[in-house]
């Protein structure tokens, strides 16, 4: 008997130990498969937390114009421009040892599988904040081991390679509130149309409760069902001691308001900018697509909202609900290039095609000024005078003819002055000069003035029959603007990636291109066409403004038979205005051909009001300004009946005086007949 129980204990001590060494092996193994879990992991490194967050668009003022989305409401805020209370809510209801475990709750977790074993199903859940931010990143929410296998090892991973803080940040930015909003911030907006650092206690607990069931719990779903959800958020917040029950029963007592909508739901603000915008994020800063759209991105940009909004009215204002004319607005600071205002179309819905900058229009005689800059070089000033008649010009191949007229065919039939053929847009003496100085010329100066587009070089370029963009045009008069200096249309000044690192910053060179002298002579002969005294033969093409401007402006009207144009500026803005059909069809109404006019007009007055006037100041050297007869270009006294004061490039100025009203001083005075007055804008800056 004490032989078999001997055999028996010896047995049993047999076993025993075979069980141990199995499961010191067992262990060994599984040691070495954490061991190399964790290795993997280490080796893997950082995993990446950005996620889709919706890319804003500001103003020049820092206002929200406008975002980028997928209908996902995503905004990243940092942990310390979120409540406190929200926070605390957070953790005390999802994780309340967030802060003591590495990334799992080992007693949540085998209570989780006890319920589930009895439950025969996976029933409840046990993910700490960190295993939820794995899943929101980078899984899908479906019950299964393997999902839950992958969510621990990517939570390893972040709490391996990130603070709490950090983990607690990403989290909050990137759960489901519902309605559309992921992350606190887009959450706080919707519901309480505030930012997530202003929420109070009683908004923090209710919207706290939410993720768990944002169909079940959103306050706009069921406020039943979330004010009881937020009273066991606030009782958890009392026994994890973050709250008192006085503060929590007056957080259970107070009834939030509810807003229920997003901001900036739909896009309001210049359509038509915003899309040249992410144009220049992908063709200018070479940003894909999907980086603009969902990179959290915040982009500045140099729209003026006053100045956008007047645009957008004058337009609404000026063209008849009826009529089929587009328009096409760019208005640009010629200092920087700054594009302060822009219109595409008058619907965007209707069409988003921008006519701004991508349609190719003729410019008509807006391209004069171009041209007469170019004949400033080459020995012409604002006294040279050719006859404007009727003509026809014959080419080199004794075949060709061209005809050109003037608007109503008027002519002088006499001389006329560069600065009197600008003024009235003399088109016999523009082709005449083009011929003069070389068809060339003209091509290579508009490449010059920054305008890219194809040039033909013909004697009717220097009427404007190649077509250009309405941006580029607003470009090259922003360089006499400023007195010669390199500008480029600038939509964006700076760019932030979602973690607010600047990754583009708008800082241009201030580059002399123009001789400021010649670029003076023509600013100032270009105030001429709202100068009453210039008229000759015709009315300058700006005599319908001049009653309604109030500051002096520089610029050039034009038109073709299917196209109106508007050029004009001051030291402060450049505003260029495009009228006309979509399909090239001719203007045939009287008012649709003052419809450029009468927008610029409108437009600049209402975005200047309230701004210092400035005239135009000619630069240090190089100019000399001089009283003239506006009729032949000579020196005027000061018995000259009518004269204009002018500048010259110093050294072309005219030497010879006028003496065509000596002669008649005998002649008795004609009646009725006034000297036109000067606007008083003129007598306070005399030229």
């Amino acid at each position: 008997m004490e032989l078999m129980t001997n055999h028996g204990f010896r047995k049993t001590i047999k076993y025993l130990r075979a069980f141990i060494f199995i499961s010191l092996i067992g262990f060994g193994c599984m040691l070495i498969v954490f061991l190399g879990i964790l290795g993997y992991a280490k080796i893997l490194g950082a995993p990446p937390l950005a996620v889709p967050q919706s890319t804003l668009f500001f103003s020049s003022d820092g206002t929200l114009i406008g975002e980028s989305n997928s209908g996902q409401k995503r905004y990243w805020v940092p942990l310390e421009e979120i409540s406190p209370d929200l926070i605390n809510a957070t953790i005390s209801i999802e994780d309340k040892n967030f802060y003591d475990h590495n990334g799992f709750d080992y007693k949540r977790i085998a209570g989780a599988l006890l319920a589930d074993v009895k439950a025969m199903a996976k029933v409840q859940g046990a993910s700490t904040i960190t295993q939820q931010y794995a899943r929101n990143l980078f899984l899908e929410h479906d019950k299964t081991w393997a999902r839950k296998l992958h969510e621990a090892f990517y939570a390893i991973r972040i709490e391996m390679n990130y603070s709490k803080e950090e983990i607690l940040e990403g989290y909050l930015n990137t759960i489901y509130y519902g309605h559309g909003a992921y992350g606190v911030q887009a959450a706080s907006q919707f519901y309480f149309g505030k930012n997530a650092s202003e929420l109070s206690l009683a908004e923090s607990s209710m919207l706290a409760g939410v993720p768990k069931g944002p169909g079940l719990y959103s306050p706009l779903a069921s406020l039943e069902n979330a004010t009881k959800r937020q009273a066991i958020i606030l009782n958890s917040m009392i026994e994890n001691d973050y709250i008192n029950k006085e503060t929590a029963q007056k957080a259970k007592e107070t009834v939030p308001t509810f807003v229920g909508k997003h901001p900036h739901k739909t896009v309001e603000a210049a359509p038509y900018f915003q899309d040249a915008v992410k144009n220049a994020l992908k063709n200018q800063l070479k940003l894909n697509e999907q980086t603009i759209a969902l990179g959290g991105l915040k982009v500045y940009t140099t729209l003026d909202l006053k100045q956008q909004e007047a645009a957008e009215k004058q337009i609404q204002e000026t063209i008849a609900s009826d009529s089929e004319i587009q328009v096409g607005l760019i208005a640009m600071d010629p200092k920087n290039g700054h594009v302060r205002a822009m219109v595409g179309g008058r619907d965007y819905e209707q069409s988003p095609f921008n006519r701004a900058v991508q349609a190719v229009r003729q410019p008509g005689s807006t391209i004069k000024p171009l041209l007469y800059y170019a004949a400033l070089s080459q020995g012409f000033t604002p006294s040279s005078t050719l006859r404007s008649e009727k003509t026809t010009f014959k080419m080199d191949d004794n075949r060709s003819e061209y005809a050109p007229h003037n608007f109503n065919n008027k002519y002088a039939d006499g001389e006329i002055t560069l600065a009197q053929a600008l003024a009235v847009s003399d088109n016999i003496y523009a082709v005449k000069t083009h011929l003069f100085i070389g068809a060339e010329t003209l091509i290579k100066t508009v490449k010059k003035f920054g305008i890219s587009t194809k040039m033909d070089e013909v004697p009717s370029l220097a009427l404007g029959t190649s077509g250009v963009r309405v941006i580029e045009m607003a470009n090259a008069y922003s360089q006499f603007a400023n007195g010669g200096k390199k500008v480029s249309p600038t939509l964006i000044t700076k760019v932030e990636d979602y973690n607010g690192n600047v990754i583009y910053e708008s800082n241009p060179e201030a580059e002399k291109v123009l001789d400021p002298a010649k670029a003076f002579v023509m600013t100032q002969m270009m105030t001429g066409m709202f100068d009453a005294k210039l008229n000759g033969y015709a009315k300058v093409t700006g005599n319908s403004l001049i009653d309604d401007i109030t500051r002096p402006y520089a610029g050039k009207s034009g038109s073709t038979e299917t196209d109106s144009w508007m050029i004009g500026f001051t030291p402060q803005l450049v505003t260029a205005v495009w009228a006309g059909h979509d399909v090239g069809k001719p203007i045939t109404l009287t008012a649709e051909k003052s419809y450029a006019k009468n927008i610029w007009a409108k437009f600049m007055e209402e975005s200047l009001k309230g701004k210092p006037v400035k005239g135009f100041t000619p630069p240090k050297e190089g100019v000399k300004g001089v009283y003239v007869n506006p009729e032949n270009g000579k020196l005027a006294s000061k018995d000259c009946p009518v004269r204009r004061f002018t500048y010259f490039v110093a050294g072309t100025e005219p030497t010879e005086y006028c003496i065509d009203h000596l002669e008649h001083n005998n002649e008795k005075p004609v009646k009725n007949k006034k000297d036109p007055k000067d606007p008083w804008y003129k007598r306070i800056f005399n030229w």
